[in-house]
Parts: structure tokens; sequence; C-alpha cells
């Protein structure tokens, strides 16, 4: 039986390169790629049974975490991740036209932001327009002379590549999981989790913390989102180091945690790795 792989789509983007090598790295059998119209459709597909995993990117050097990823993983409560993937970004200017003529640049508005300085410079007068995808951008301004899309030249087959790269940080790149609501793994050099606190009171984020350095478990990412209830509330978004730590020491966070947390979701373990 084929695997189905949500990423988002249409074809030609980042994330289908990262939903492919991911595959390949968990050796999915026979895995078929399906690509979706947003990032809360991708996680969408995989928490309503439509695919058997899901690839988002989560975090980027540039801009920080993927807000849409993070609050969709917060909404389900049974997707867990089973393998990050760092991959290299380099952003290309494509239109049918001539720098000089162009008017609209449109992407994704991740790849907008990572690209703004470099517009402001090149393109100043130009209207920035956010597409749901890189892909989607170059599908839109194909045929224009005043509209560009922001996106891969390998996605290109039509367009003229004005620029390239046209990232404002040159060692740009983005984190992208693979996700499944299969049990969650007990090893790996990473681990995830979110948690919501049980009270907005001074100490009460440095109570939690603690407990996960009493742990020895080493936290290399942190970051809050709105909860969406009320202004002042927030979801805490961790990532763990485990390289000098194992699951056990892991295994014990929920129990740590919780006279603290009103919720709290275990990602689980996993491995992170890099494309060269």
């Amino acid at each position: 039986m084929s695997i189905r792989v949500a990423y988002l789509g249409p074809k030609g983007t980042f994330a289908e390169k990262a939903a492919k090598a991911l595959a390949e790295l968990e050796k999915l059998d026979s895995p078929s790629f399906l690509p979706c119209n947003g990032l809360r459709s991708v996680v969408d597909n995989l928490a309503n049974n439509l695919c058997e995993a899901a690839v988002v990117p989560i975090e980027n050097s540039v801009e920080g975490g993927v807000t849409s990823t993070l609050d969709s993983l917060w909404r389900h409560k049974n997707v867990f991740i089973h393998r990050a993937l760092v991959l290299p970004i380099k952003h290309s200017l494509m239109s049918s036209g001539s720098i000089s003529t162009i008017s609209e640049v449109l992407s994704h508005p991740q790849a907008l932001a990572q690209c703004s300085k470099w517009l402001n410079d090149h393109v100043p007068n130009a209207v920035h327009l956010p597409t749901n995808s890189t892909a989607e951008a170059i599908r839109m301004v194909k045929g224009s002379i005043f509209r560009a899309a922001i996106g891969s030249k390998d996605a290109n087959e039509e367009l003229n590549v004005l620029a390239y790269p046209i990232n404002d940080i040159e060692g740009n790149c983005t984190r992208f999981v693979i996700l499944s609501k299969n049990n969650i793994k007990k090893d790996g050099n990473k681990a995830s989790l979110a948690f919501s606190l049980k009270s907005n009171s001074p100490g009460a984020l440095l109570r939690a913390l603690n407990c996960i350095a009493n742990l020895g478990l080493n936290m290399s990412r942190i970051e809050s989102r709105p909860s969406k209830r009320e202004l002042g509330e927030y979801v805490f978004f961790i990532d763990l180091d485990l390289k000098n730590s194992n699951y056990k020491d892991f295994e014990k966070i929920n129990e740590e945690l919780s006279p603290f947390c009103s919720q709290i979701i275990n990602f689980g373990c996993y491995f992170g790795s890099e494309v060269e």
C-alpha cells in the first residue's frame, strides 16, 4: 500500500523537495505525494486520516517559527514528529518581463519576508502580494511583464530568472518536519513538546522551565504563541537537545510539568539532519 504524504503545494515548492527527502530518510514504502493548499490543510489532512504522513516547515533561520504550523500542531493532539530536516533555501526572482517593468512581487509570506531588504533595494516601488505557496506565485505571474515571483528556480520552466539568489541572509534555511499519527518514537537526538500554564503569575513559566532543566534536558528553542482564548495567555513550544540525554529522561517530563501546566502535548523524540 502506498503511503500518502501531504505537503504544501502545488508541485515545485521547497516543501515538495523536503517531503521527498524526508520520505527517503524515513524509508517510507512507495510514497505518493499529496499537494495541499495552505499549511493548515496539510496538518488537517493528516489529522482527518486523508493521508498517512505530512511534511511542514516549522522554523526558518531568518523569520523564526512558522506560526501556521505551530498553531496547527497545538490544535491537533494526536500528531507526532518523526524526523526533522534542515533545507537550505535560495530564492530567485522570476518574471516574463525585466526588473525595470516589475510593479508587483508575489510569493508566500515567508519568502517575501526573507527577501524584503533585497526587494526594497532593487524594486522599491513594487507591491508585495502574498500567495499560498512559492509555486502558486510562479504560476500566477506567467505571461505578465509587470509581475514577478519569488521561489525556487528549479520550479520554473517558462519565466526569466531576473536575479539569484535574493535572500537577505546568505545562510537562509528552513527546518521541515514529517508528522505521523503513529506512536511516539523513543529514540532520536531531538524532542519537542508544547504546554500552557495553569496560571499567569510571577515565576509560573520559570517553574515549568526549571522542571525541564532539573531533568538534565537542554532546551535548544523556546517560542510562545497566543492561546487564542484571551489576551495575555500563551502556549509555549520547546525543543530539546537529547545528545547527552536519553528517552528515559524525556519520559518523565509530563509528570514533572503537570503541577504547573494545564495542558501538555508531547510531540516525541526524533532525529534531525541537514541537506548538504
